[in-house]
Parts: C-alpha cells; sequence; structure tokens
C-alpha cells in the first residue's frame, strides 16, 4: 500500500499518453465485451431451448408446407409421443401494411400450452378455450397498438375466408409471452378450427405440428419414426427439435465463434503493439527518474514491480469500464434473442486479458528498466 502514491504519480506523469492508453483499452474492451458476450449468450439461449420439443413440418418448405390434419392421428399414435397440437402461420397487419402482425392458428386441446413455449395467465387461456374468436396477443403488441382484454380487433391479411373478405376480426382475451429463441414481437394467437372452417381454400391443412415427447433423451427416434410415418408420399415430413432450429438459425449468421475470435484477437494484437509502443517511450523519458529510484534503495525487483504495477492499474481500469459499457449496451442485443445475458465468465476473462494485456506490454520495458545503469542515466539526464 505504501507504494500507491508512487505508482498514480506515475501512471499521470503523462496525463495525456495516460488518457490515450485508457481509451484505447476502453474501446477495445467494449468490443470484446458485446462480441464475446453476444456469442456466449447465444450458445446458452440454444442450450436453453427445450430438446423435448418437436417441430414436424414438409420436408421441402418450412412455411408452406401444406401439411394434412390426418396426420395429426398417426403422430400421435407414434411410441413416446405426450401430445401433438396442429399449428396454421399466416401473416397480417392491423390497419397499416408497416403493422404486421404474425397470426397464429392452434388448437387449445387439454395442456396443450405443453407443446409450446408460450406462458399465458390460467383464467385467460381458459377464455381462449371457450370462444372460437378468442385470442391472446404478445404484450409487446397490446402495449404498442394500445390493445386491451375485450377489445374486438381487425386483422388484413391474404388469406381469404369464406365471405370472401380478407379481413379477419378477433376478441382479445388475453396477452402472453414467448420464451421461442427469436420469437416475434408482434404475434396473436387463435383458435384453428374457427379459422380452418372459416377459410376459403387449404382447409384440412396445416403448417407444422407441435409435437411434446415424453423422454427428451428419446427426441431423436421419436422424430425418426414420425418422418416414417410419411416417407416417399407427396407430403413427407422433417422433424426437428426447437434446439435443432434455433441451432440451424445460429449456424446460418456463419461461423460466429471464429469471426468472434478473428475480430477480437487482432483488436488485441493492435492494442498490444500500440501499449508496448507507449510504455517503451515512458520508460525512455524516465530513465533518469528510474535511477535515481534505485539510487535511495530500489531494487531491480522492485523497480520491475513497479512499472508493471502502473500498466497492470491502467489497463484493469480501462477493462473494467469497457466491459460495463459493454453491459450497459448489450441490452440491445437482447431485442433479437430473447432473455439474452452476458455470462459472468465473460466478465470474468476480460478481466483477466486486461491482467494478461498489460503483463504483455509492459514486460520489455520493465525489464529495461529493472537492468538500468544509475551511473549511465544520470550521466545522460
Amino acid at each position: 500500500m505504501k507504494y500507491l502514491p508512487l505508482i498514480w504519480s506515475g501512471i499521470w506523469r503523462k496525463p495525456g499518453r495516460t488518457v490515450l492508453v485508457f481509451l484505447q483499452v476502453c474501446v477495445a474492451f467494449v468490443l470484446f465485451g458485446v462480441l464475446q458476450g453476444l456469442k456466449s449468450g447465444i450458445e446458452h439461449a440454444v442450450q436453453a431451448q427445450r430438446a423435448d420439443l418437436l417441430i414436424v413440418h414438409g420436408r421441402q418448405d418450412f412455411i408452406f408446407s401444406g401439411l394434412p390434419l390426418g396426420l395429426l392421428e398417426q403422430i400421435r399414435s407414434v411410441a413416446g409421443v405426450k401430445l401433438v397440437v396442429p399449428v396454421e402461420l399466416f401473416g397480417s397487419y392491423y390497419q397499416k401494411p408497416e403493422n404486421g402482425i404474425l397470426i397464429v392458428a392452434v388448437r387449445p386441446a387439454k395442456n396443450w400450452t405443453d407443446a409450446f413455449t408460450f406462458n399465458v395467465a390460467p383464467d385467460q387461456l381458459a377464455a381462449f378455450a371457450r370462444s372460437r374468436t378468442a385470442a391472446l396477443v404478445t404484450e409487446f403488441a397490446a402495449r404498442k397498438y394500445g390493445w386491451k382484454i375485450g377489445d374486438h380487433i381487425p386483422l388484413v391479411s391474404q388469406i381469404a375466408n369464406k365471405d370472401r373478405s380478407t379481413t379477419w376480426a378477433f376478441d382479445i382475451v388475453g396477452t402472453f409471452t414467448d420464451s421461442d429463441f427469436t420469437p416475434g414481437r408482434y404475434k396473436i394467437l387463435i383458435n384453428y378450427d374457427y379459422y380452418d372452417q372459416a377459410r376459403l381454400s387449404y382447409a384440412g391443412t396445416v403448417n407444422h405440428f407441435n409435437v411434446a415427447v415424453a423422454d427428451a433423451s428419446q427426441a431423436v427416434a421419436v422424430a425418426d419414426a414420425i418422418d416414417r410415418l410419411s416417407l416417399n408420399s407427396s407430403h413427407e415430413t422433417k422433424t426437428e427439435s426447437i434446439r435443432e432450429l434455433a441451432q440451424q438459425q445460429v449456424q446460418q449468421i456463419g461461423d460466429l465463434d471464429f469471426f468472434v475470435r478473428a475480430v477480437v484477437s487482432a483488436v488485441l494484437a493492435a492494442l498490444l503493439f500500440g501499449t508496448a509502443t507507449m510504455m517503451m517511450q515512458s520508460i525512455r523519458e524516465r530513465m533518469p527518474e528510474l535511477a535515481v529510484l534505485k539510487t535511495i534503495g530500489f531494487t531491480d525487483r522492485a523497480v520491475f514491480a513497479l512499472v508493471l504495477a502502473e500498466a497492470v492499474v491502467v489497463c484493469i481500469a480501462a477493462a473494467a469500464c469497457g466491459l460495463a459499457l459493454s453491459l450497459a449496451v448489450f441490452p440491445l442485443a437482447a431485442r433479437f434473442v430473447t432473455a439474452l445475458a452476458m455470462p459472468p465468465a465473460t466478465l470474468a476473462t476480460g478481466l483477466a486479458l486486461a491482467v494478461g494485456l498489460a503483463i504483455a506490454s509492459a514486460a520489455i520495458p520493465a525489464a529495461r528498466a529493472a537492468r538500468l545503469r544509475v551511473v549511465s542515466a544520470l550521466a545522460a539526464r
């Protein structure tokens, strides 16, 4: 502790240089925190997805599957299947085309939410099951459009009903949240049977089936058994778990791990050379001062530790500031992936890297200061 004033005065001997180093390190660790945190957060979010929830969709096209509703009973008969719910998806908008709403038609059978990642209040769930025109909306949509329970809302879609109208009207009975990997913020749940009987064309088909399995460890075997039901038919299926679909979405981005490592490594390498150069310049300017320290009794080891401590303090402070800023901006990334958060391990790794950076950049200048010859340094003054 008694050397802290000496370390502090050494850090602020050249305030401009210290501030520049601080900002360089801070910006580098903001980038590190955001990229590494985003990567770790996405991996955590993918692993948190349910492996026991399967999606049965068309092998050729996920969106326009057109699977026959008759598959429901066949899927239900597969060993290991606990629950099957038909799902139809189609787009719509509220008042203006830019106000897009994804309509999800489901059949509210007993315990149907076990085959989804929705969270709905029990009383609202019961109200949804009682009425054919009932609808549940996301909390985001309710806030944006000012919807409340009891409202009768019209939505315009490209899907025509039997009245030849593309306007569909529903009664809001509650709100829900969705913990899916990439959920739509503006989504509405409606009754599948009401929609199927009212639409003009493609009745008796679904976009996909949600299947909950009894044992997650048997999910792959159950998926294979389901796909064999329609093998070589005009409606072959492909069954994947929610976790597998989330992993595919991440892979579509590219090799996220390589990208993050490449960017962070390049930034840290550039930062290492920059800070090492500044440290070397600082030691060159302070040769006479360091010689005086040796004259009054400081050993080579003490001088080495003193110079190293200055670099460590600046780098840790700047890295902590950068990581704190990355935590502040990280919620922006969480808007695209539900429940995304920076793991504590990322913060610990960042601080450890800051210490390593400080030691690597200051080791050579500190060693030069430790080997300093007092007579030569004072003579050159």
